[in-house]
């Protein structure tokens, strides 16, 4: 659900506007309504400032160093950090990354180098002063011809086997023809190429043993960070005031939860401040705080990956919960992936295994692992198998699974899962369409929301007879009456009553429109819904092709064994990875575009943001 907002304006002087941003920091619970980005010279500096201190932490705090081929020697090094701390990590960062390039072309230069040995660089230029050329030449062993030895004036250096390197020595004014095109002269000895990397090596160890030096300024920059964000913050908030009375009062505005009033008006009353306290209301666009059960806490997050709802909308995050997690259980659709899910999950909240992009998601893996471990049994697979036909699965478990085919009349015969994705898919749309109809009605009257009920009544309604018809629930004369009440009646709301006062041609021609849109949009939508089966077929057939190539594998002796455990590990284990990935997108697919579409859903709310003195985490 939104939580309730108080509307607060505040009347101050002029020069009392910085202690009174610093008093509502202090608080920690009032939203001033200001620019999430630089608006000015100013403030461009400031978030610049504050922007290179986050970036410089997040560097310190991933630098390891324990496994590096040189990671002796970076512990031993002792390097004196001069000047502002984010200058000289920043400067020792990239210099760090230029002799990496450095290293790279000198040990490329080293290669190159080696063939030739060592030999006296003088004596080469003295035989160029006396008139000499000497050539360069490095061809394949194959190609190399001996008898260039009595036709040329050459000299093999190296023969590796594979190649071979020679020079020659001719007068430069000499006619000189060779069958085998020269290369560059060697820019130095294999020496100086290794003299060379050994200093860049000791520059690398000396900017890394810097940089490890550094890490006990993660402390004060994380202060001086929070601090300038902190800063800019308020320096926004301020930015964000009205000035009146020829710049001499400031008038903001400011938005808290209901939950606070009693705190709040205690401590404007100690400060001083003169404020005007009113219910927010949506002309007012007060920032959205949600405010849910522990469960559909865990579901907030897909909400505000699209668009946190307006003030007046519904918090769709309590439809969001449920149906994401059967949809997941679905796509993924297998109990034993369940499982591992629901034990990675709680090994992550016991920090028994850490990994940084899964970090906080503890919870919601566990939920969606003993939802698919629920949902995968019913569907009748565990880690490929089939429970259904197991025979150490007992009958009355077998009784609660969803397999097989189903006949439905005068249709053919169909997979019986499949036709569930469908039910599920048809129910979630119709839920959507009923969300739309009370919000926009809630919102806007009942007036201006005629043609939703229409098509709520018109589908809901007509599925229903449907249903009552095909299990002969109702006599046929009950059922033809049915039809021609809401019929007519959806007629009427969607092409007579769907904008009040306008002309009633006008409504023709735009419920018209909107029965084709309807028509081709909801089909599409409902056939959406068959990925839910499509996904969990796929997962549960690949993992029983990795079960079957085991079980190929797999003889008598110990020594298979092996090769069968590895092909499972393996095997599963991809197939978690990506059939996850997959249950993780697509739900997501089904509830931005077909349910918040359905339901008018536009996401366009302000994220609840108060002024807070701790902006980042010291620990």
């Amino acid at each position: 659900m939104i939580t309730k907002m108080t509307k607060y304006s505040f009347v101050l002087l002029t020069g009392e506007k910085e202690g009174f941003l610093e008093q509502l920091q202090e608080l920690g619970v009032v939203d001033i309504s200001r620019s999430v980005k630089p608006i000015d010279s100013d403030s461009s500096v400031m978030f610049h400032k504050a922007d290179r201190a986050k970036k410089v932490l997040e560097f310190l705090e991933g630098i390891n160093y324990t496994k590096d081929a040189d990671a002796e020697a970076i512990a031993k090094t002792t390097v004196n950090l001069e000047g502002d701390p984010v200058d000289f990590i920043e400067e020792c960062r990239a210099k760090l990354s230029e002799l990496n390039i450095s290293l790279a072309n000198a040990e490329k230069q080293l290669k190159a180098r080696l063939p030739w040995g060592e030999y006296d660089k003088n004596a080469i230029d003295g035989l160029k002063q006396l008139g000499y050329a000497v050539r360069y030449y490095c061809v394949d062993a194959k190609k190399f011809d001996e008898a260039w030895g009595e036709l040329y004036p050459l000299q093999v250096v190296e023969n590796d086997g594979k190649k071979v390197w020679f020079v020659t020595i001719a007068p430069k004014n000499e006619e000189y023809s060779f069958p085998v095109q020269d290369m560059q002269e060697p820019e130095g000895t294999s020496a100086e190429a290794a003299a060379e990397i050994a200093g860049i090596k000791e520059q690398i160890i000396n900017c890394k043993a810097g940089l490890l030096n550094a890490k006990d300024y993660i402390p004060a920059i994380k202060e001086a960070c929070n601090n300038d964000l902190v800063e800019l913050d308020r320096y926004l908030a301020d930015s964000a005031a009205v000035g009146a009375a020829e710049d001499h009062i400031t008038v903001f505005t400011g938005f808290a939860p209901v939950d606070n009033d009693a705190e709040l008006a205690e401590a404007f009353d100690k400060m001083g401040v003169l404020y005007i306290k009113e219910d927010a209301v949506e002309e007012d666009n007060p920032p959205i705080k949600l405010k849910n059960n522990w469960f559909t806490r865990q579901f907030e997050s897909f909400t505000g990956m699209y668009g946190m709802p307006v003030y007046s909308e519904f918090d769709p995050t309590a439809i969001v919960a449920p149906f994401y997690l059967l949809f997941f259980a679905m796509c993924l659709g297998d109990a034993g992936y369940g499982i591992v899910l629901l034990l990675f999950g709680l090994m992550l909240n016991k920090g028994w295994v850490k990994f940084a992009m899964f970090e906080g998601l503890g919870n919601i893996i566990s939920i969606l692992g003993a939802g698919t471990m629920v949902v995968g049994t019913v569907l009748g697979t565990f880690f490929g198998m089939s429970l259904y036909d197991a025979t150490w699965v007992p009958q009355v478990l077998k009784n609660c699974m969803i397999v097989g085919e189903v006949e439905v009349p005068g249709m053919g015969v169909f997979n019986i899962q499949m036709l569930l994705a469908l039910g599920i898919g048809v129910f979630h749309i119709c839920l959507a369409m009923t969300v739309k109809a009370i919000g926009y009605t809630k919102r806007f009257g009942f007036k201006q929301t005629v043609s939703a009920w229409g098509w709520l009544l018109l589908i809901v309604g007509g599925i229903i007879v449907a249903i009552l018809g095909v299990g002969k629930l109702i006599a046929p004369e009950a059922i033809k009456w049915a039809v021609i009440v809401i019929g007519t009646l959806s007629a009427l709301a969607i092409y007579i009553f769907n904008t009040p006062g306008r002309n009633p041609l006008i409504n023709i021609g735009a419920g018209l429109w909107d029965t084709y849109n309807m028509a081709t949009g909801i089909l599409g939508d409902v056939l959406s819904y068959i990925r839910l089966f499509a996904l969990g077929l796929a997962g549960g057939m690949l993992g029983q092709a990795f079960n079957n190539l085991a079980e190929m594998v797999r003889g008598d002796s110990i020594v298979t064994w092996l090769p069968f455990v590895l092909i499972l590990l393996f095997g599963h284990v991809l197939n978690i990875l990506m059939s996850s990935l997959g249950a993780f997108v697509h739900p997501l697919r089904l509830t931005f575009v077909e349910y918040f579409k359905n339901a008018g859903y536009e996401g366009k709310g302000l994220k609840y943001n108060p002024l807070k003195k701790e902006i980042i985490n010291n620990n």
